[in-house]
């Protein structure tokens, strides 16, 4: 969604010098070009310019500055004066006639808008290209703050703020007034030298803070001529709470795949993993999925990603999105999740069934994949977000929802071109194939020569048996090991890993998969495995399948197989993993001296996340 903004109600300018904020796109405007030339005014006292960047689009950018009146007799002109660096320059402009001189620019009012009573604003707007800022501000020739009326002293520092009633999301300060020849209109407060707030008494109580984390405050005296003084003394906060120590050096990984798409229908947040405790208990976190197109790694949902506004209780901060903030969305979400949990690492995971289609073009330029995947997982509007990035090409040189003839070097060339590209300080992972079938998906690709250069393999040991086969046999979708009448020999969590070591893939580099989700069938008469069907099971959101947290209900486990559950209710018969499964393969995994294990995904576990906590005490 895009949004365009002139004269936006309740905007909060800054006083220069500006710091640029990035923002989502670019308007168009139908401005007035900058040719007019007139007789510079006069200086005058009492009066202030103030700019603000309102829009930033990488390539160019909106601004805008406000002329006010804060003295006691009307104005009948303005000229704003400023200096863009070499490189930064006005492109088009509206409400007010800019013209330049080298990198010095120039704004003179219009005919309809150069009167002023006192207390009075007027804006005027640009397009500009560039990166740079304004400085070196003059209005009608003096300063653009006002400058000092004679005889008018500028307001003295406030006392230093004392803090108290910390708690996990706010502190009261309080202070000692400031004096001032004049009087004291109101005071700014500054956190981490950004104002939050202006009041008129000397208290404020600052709220929507993240627990266990280090805040600086200041504050600012204006008086009444809206002259700024000095800023007081800083006093140091650091709020209570806050996340649970990180992770021993060499723990193992405990990963689960955060949905773009979840946030719509399933109602699915990033807070929700701060409210069903799963947060404090998993290391890593794939958000899923970029897209693979043209050869490129690109955002899929960019309104979810980084647009969409979340309101103080939906935020993991507890603090409202504004319509003005650099970023938005999942992104911002998720940095605000890992403030609140430092040890928490996140990989953009691109590809999945869906996507994987793009990565035939992908293969036949590795180099410029990866150059594409960095430029998006580092994008500066989000570069402190991401750890890495996760690959889930399904499949290398085999059959998905489409069929690749890459080869079978391919993927090995592909992860050897994204280590090149992201170094060894960020994360490389891949979501690989766990058919461990003779001449199947394992061997058709080189994952032993590509282990070189990935940090791990989240190894997909579920969906191997399904109601795709709409007759049955029903079979676990998720066995952790063969069994008498496993209808396809080798789709087995244990055949998958030992058929993956043997091609020299180490086990630490090996993650066994979860399934937060039952497969199933219908028209099923037999308890036991093995049973005929009819087609697939209702399910919520797609026949066949359905979340743990719905299963562990309406359709309660009736026996084992194979280390993981069944269940058989009415002529409905679904497999999946409890707790229990959970806890045994866990277990298997850590004698097998495997890396860990993940899960897809976060939104199937049950409200207080029992299958995370599994998975959490399995491995530790």
């Amino acid at each position: 969604m895009r949004f365009r903004h002139r004269a936006a109600a309740g905007f909060t300018t800054l006083l220069l010098p500006f710091t640029g904020l990035m923002g989502l796109a670019g308007p168009a405007h139908a401005a007035t070009s900058a040719t007019t030339t007139a007789t510079a005014a006069t200086a005058a006292a009492g009066a202030t310019a103030t700019y603000a960047k309102t829009q930033d689009w990488g390539s160019g950018f909106e601004g805008k500055w406000t002329v006010k009146n804060t003295g006691t007799t009307a104005l009948s002109s303005w000229t704003v004066e400023w200096d863009f660096p070499s490189g930064t320059s006005v492109t088009s402009a509206w409400d007010a006639d800019v013209t330049s001189a080298g990198t010095h620019w120039t704004a003179r009012n219009k005919s309809w808008n150069g009167s002023l009573a006192p207390g009075a604003s007027v804006s005027f707007g640009f397009n500009g290209a560039g990166t740079g800022s304004p400085a070196n501000c003059k209005l009608n020739g003096g300063s653009c703050d006002g400058g000092t009326v004679p005889g008018d002293a500028a307001p003295s520092a406030p006392g230093k703020p004392t803090a108290s009633g910390v708690t996990n999301t706010s502190v009261k300060l309080a202070w000692s007034a400031a004096t001032d020849d004049k009087g004291i209109k109101n005071y700014d407060v500054l956190r981490d030298g950004t104002k939050v707030a202006t009041v008129t008494s000397t208290s404020y109580t600052d709220t929507g803070l993240t627990a266990g984390t280090d805040y600086s405050y200041t504050v600012q005296a204006r008086d009444t001529a809206d002259q700024t003084g000095p800023a007081s003394a800083a006093v140091a906060v650091r709020t209570t709470g806050g996340p649970t120590d990180p992770p021993p050096t060499g723990a193992k990984v405990k990963l689960g795949y955060f949905t773009e798409w979840g946030v719509y229908g399933r109602n699915y947040q990033v807070k929700n993993l701060v409210t069903s405790g799963s947060a404090s208990k998993i290391t890593h976190i794939n958000y899923a999925f970029g897209n693979v197109k043209d050869g490129k790694c690109v955002v899929d949902d960019t309104f979810a990603a980084y647009d969409k506004a979340y309101t103080a209780d939906q935020s993991v901060s507890g603090t409202a999105d504004t319509w003005d903030q650099p970023l938005r969305g999942n992104f911002n979400q998720l940095r605000q999740l890992k403030a609140k949990y430092p040890h928490l690492k996140v990989l953009y995971s691109f590809g999945g069934w869906t996507y994987s289609g793009g990565f035939a073009q992908a293969a036949a330029n590795p180099a410029a994949f990866a150059a594409s995947c960095k430029a998006v997982v580092e994008d500066p509007r989000w570069a402190d977000v991401f750890d890495g990035i996760d690959i889930d090409w399904e499949y290398p040189n085999a059959c998905g929802l489409t069929c690749d003839t890459s080869g079978a070097a391919a993927f090995r060339n592909l992860m050897s071109a994204l280590r090149s590209e992201f170094g060894s300080t960020s994360l490389v992972t891949a979501a690989i194939t766990a058919d461990g079938s003779s001449g199947g998906k394992i061997d058709a690709a080189d994952y032993g020569g590509a282990s070189n250069y990935v940090d791990w393999y989240n190894v997909m040991t579920y969906d191997y048996f399904g109601a795709w086969a709409s007759t049955g046999p029903t079979a676990p979708h998720a066995p952790l090991t063969s069994y008498s009448g496993i209808p396809t020999a080798g789709f087995d969590t244990a055949d998958a890993i030992a058929k993956l070591k043997a091609k020299g893939v180490p086990s630490a580099k090996l993650l066994l998969g979860i399934g937060f989700y039952g497969r199933g069938w219908t028209g099923v008469t037999q308890s036991a495995p093995g049973g005929t069907a009819t087609g697939a099971a209702p399910g919520t959101y797609e026949a066949g399948i359905e979340d743990y947290k719905v299963l562990k209900n309406s359709c309660p486990v009736t026996g084992t197989v194979a280390g993981t559950a069944y269940a058989h209710c009415g002529t409905n018969w679904w497999s999946y993993d409890t707790p229990s499964t959970i806890a045994g393969k866990m277990t298997w995994a850590k004698n097998q001296g495997l890396g860990g294990a993940f899960f897809w995904e976060f939104s199937g576990d049950t409200s207080n996340g029992e299958l995370v906590s599994a998975i959490n005490s399995g491995l530790s």
